[in-house]
């Protein structure tokens, strides 16, 4: 048989609610309790990507030389796809960005980097590096881990930054080399970026090459694979470098 006595609890409420009428608050009952996080607080999501964000900004600074520490994006077709490096990396394919000297090549280039950085994506890591640069830490003795290993890095990282690609004749070995980074790379639909002041195939529409391009330079092989899944975005006007000089 059930205790006939409020429990401890309901004495209580009960106590409350009279005092509540006896000062005239009675009519007075509890709302709805919002509980959910806001976008300042843990568990919302936009929480977490501005805490991702700044690590990936922060990895940003760290591989990018001091000249483009404010580097900004602001070409359309760079940032359109820097946007799809947002949405999916394995739709992005590789963005090559050509022109003369001086003409913002590698400015572009960090910049998309920085957008997806400020994107914060699950993951950022990021390799940024020139090509002779490249090939002086593959070639045997450039580096302490070995060639093999300096090759597997630039293979599996997310994001790579290819600067400068065909400004010196490379040999067999080095040939071989980028092309086993970029087919890698281009097999796993791992996002690259390479700048160039040469043009991937300088024929016209004609089929008459107009001057020297990256076929001349690195071969076949590799430049077939620059056709593929490649956003071309052709860089021009003057030198910006003797502008500010």
């Amino acid at each position: 048989m059930p205790d006939p006595k409020p429990l401890a609890s309901e004495a209580v409420m009960q106590r409350m609610q009279q005092m509540l009428e006896a000062r005239g608050l009675g009519h007075i009952t509890a709302g709805p309790i919002d509980d959910q996080p806001t976008p300042d607080e843990p568990g919302h999501p936009e929480y977490h990507r501005r805490q991702r964000a700044t690590i990936a900004v922060s990895r940003w600074k760290t591989a990018t030389p001091y000249r483009y520490q404010d580097a900004e994006v602001t070409h359309p077709e760079v940032i359109a796809w820097a946007d799809r490096a947002i949405r999916d990396p394995r739709t992005a394919g590789i963005l090559f960005l050509t022109g003369p000297f001086g003409t913002g090549k590698t400015h572009q280039a960090y910049g998309a980097l920085r957008r997806i950085a400020e994107a914060g994506p699950d993951r950022f890591e990021l390799i940024a590096v020139t090509a002779p640069d490249m090939y002086a830490l593959i070639r045997p003795g450039g580096s302490d881990r070995g060639a093999e290993y300096e090759i597997r890095r630039l293979m599996r990282v997310p994001l790579l930054l290819l600067d400068d690609l065909g400004t010196e004749k490379i040999s067999e070995f080095t040939e071989e080399a980028t092309y086993r980074v970029l087919n890698e790379r281009y097999n796993e639909c791992r996002p690259l970026i390479i700048t160039s002041n040469l043009p991937v195939d300088s024929r016209d529409r004609e089929g008459v090459k107009r001057g020297p391009d990256l076929h001349d330079q690195l071969g076949a092989r590799i430049t077939s694979r620059l056709a593929q899944t490649t956003t071309v975005v052709g860089l021009g006007g003057n030198d910006r470098r003797l502008g500010a000089a």
